[in-house]
């Protein structure tokens, strides 16, 4: 078990934002994590990268309970994340934002600052942003700052990266860039990916499972052709989306 996820529960005043939730990733797998709006998916980011501290349950990765750990300690482990809604240091070029992947990222001894700027250029470069490199963050389109965003969590060198819903507000075309993209870092770096998706094309195509929250519990699991027939995924998620698509 790579990531352990054992009877998290959170709660904020009378809400509970998850509810005794469990599940595992394995390592090199992708593992897709998806839900209406508000069933917790990413308190769940929150809790697993250090943002939030369950009321109840534990963490772990790789064997080791993270339940307590800051979020740049859990950084320095190799966990990473994308956001929702880009956070770019507005106005940091887009190399600097790299760059400050690369410094969180795990500890490198006797690295200076050419290096670790090296370092940043290559995942901007790996990410296509190589052009973009002295542009502030804030003039960059969406697409651009999904990619950013990318490119800084690519950056801290993790074993284990959360994608929260990264092609939300692009086009087709941009989102068949953005998978492949994925994809490959996910085979080149020896990724394991925790993938939050409403795109269902894109998360039933590059999960291995599929983990459903729905008002803060857990109400199905398994592969992604069993996800699409589990009459309680219809009627609180797929139903909706089915008939939206």
């Amino acid at each position: 078990m790579f990531l352990g996820v054992q009877n998290v529960s959170k709660r904020f005043g009378g809400i509970a934002a998850l509810n005794n939730v469990s599940f595992s990733v394995r390592e090199g797998e992708t593992v897709g994590l998806i839900g209406p709006n508000g069933a917790g998916k990413t308190t769940m980011v929150n809790v697993i990268c250090g943002l939030y501290k369950p009321d109840s349950g534990t963490i772990k990765f790789n064997g080791e309970d993270i339940t307590e750990l800051p979020p740049h300690e859990k950084c320095r482990l190799g966990i990473a994340r994308t956001y929702q809604i880009p956070r770019p240091f507005s106005g940091m070029t887009a190399i600097n934002n790299v760059l400050v992947g690369v410094l969180a990222g795990k500890n490198v001894p006797n690295r200076s600052l050419a290096d670790a700027s090296f370092e940043a250029f290559y995942y901007l470069q790996y990410v296509g942003l190589e052009r973009k490199r002295d542009i502030l963050a804030q003039d960059l389109t969406l697409y651009e700052l999904r990619m950013l965003e990318l490119a800084r969590a690519l950056a801290s060198r993790p074993k284990f990266l959360i994608i929260d819903e990264a092609m939300a507000g692009l086009n087709p075309a941009e989102c068949l860039k953005a998978v492949k993209l994925i994809k490959r870092a996910q085979e080149e770096f020896k990724l394991t990916i925790l993938w939050i998706e409403h795109v269902m094309s894109v998360i039933m195509n590059a999960a291995n499972r599929i983990v459903v929250l729905s008002q803060g519990q857990k109400i199905s699991e398994g592969p992604p052709e069993m996800i699409l027939k589990d009459e309680k995924v219809i009627n609180a998620y797929l139903g909706e989306k089915l008939a939206g698509d």
